[in-house]
């Protein structure tokens, strides 16, 4: 693979998976970079990411002052690697729930392609493991309820293991997307879709995290829930 590919990692309280993660990644090929990108964590992730990178060359760190949101975080993350030579770039958990031998398989989609979307879903099958039937159940409704309000054409709406390409987010506003939750991986996706840039979908198996807690709320729930009406209405009215 000659493509630079930036996985960027938001990081809050995640000091026990970066570790494993990090290294896991970088194994995938010498092309493979990865930015943390820590909301000044108090169990001390974000040193534990300084450790990381004054050990690997191919791994940086922003560090931001506080709990800004998952959104924020890709587009300063996505925003820092557009600034270098990096081809195609990565929104991934850090909780090893997204599996980084993963990685190669969608960059392999990438050619030609806006966004190749690491599916749960693809083809009705569910390729999820060890989540209660409550939050599979949550996640599913999450997706149809994305797809049905905005029109976009991916059966993982909400998924969080994506790859774009650098023509994708030069196509896109980053500076313009609203969503600071969850709601972030449906925006964007949304947006690149509507440049008329085409995606793809990839299988693959989520496992629930092994330690640590999610970082899923009400308030990240209802952001999602209202936020697909407005990228509806503005898909609507000519606006995207």
């Amino acid at each position: 693979m000659t493509d630079r590919v930036l996985v960027v990692v938001p990081t809050y309280n995640e000091r026990a998976n970066l570790a494993g993660i990090v290294p896991m990644i970088l194994a995938q090929g010498p092309g493979y970079h990865v930015l943390v990108v820590d909301d000044a964590s108090p169990d001390g992730t974000g040193e534990a990411a300084d450790a990381l990178a004054a050990e690997h060359e191919r791994v940086d760190v922003l560090h931001r002052p506080g709990k800004l949101g998952l959104g924020t975080a890709y587009v300063e993350g996505f925003t820092w690697g557009l600034r270098r030579s990096f081809d195609l770039f990565v929104s991934m958990d850090a909780d090893l729930s997204h599996p980084p031998d993963a990685l190669p398989r969608l960059a392999a989609q990438s050619a030609g392609v806006g966004v190749v979307v690491g599916s749960r879903y693809l083809g009705g099958s569910i390729r999820v493991v060890n989540w209660p039937m409550a939050r599979l159940l949550v996640s599913l409704f999450g997706s149809w309820y994305a797809r049905t309000i905005t029109g976009l054409p991916v059966s993982d709406a909400t998924g969080g293991f994506n790859l774009y390409s650098r023509k994708a987010l030069e196509s896109v506003d980053l500076a313009s997307i609203e969503s600071s939750g969850y709601s972030f991986q449906i925006e964007l996706k949304f947006r690149v879709w509507r440049t008329g840039l085409a995606v793809r979908e990839v299988p693959f198996v989520f496992t629930e995290r092994r330690s640590g807690e999610s970082k899923m709320s009400k308030r990240i729930l209802w952001e999602a829930v209202w936020r697909v009406w407005k990228l509806r209405f503005a898909r609507l009215s000519g606006r995207l």
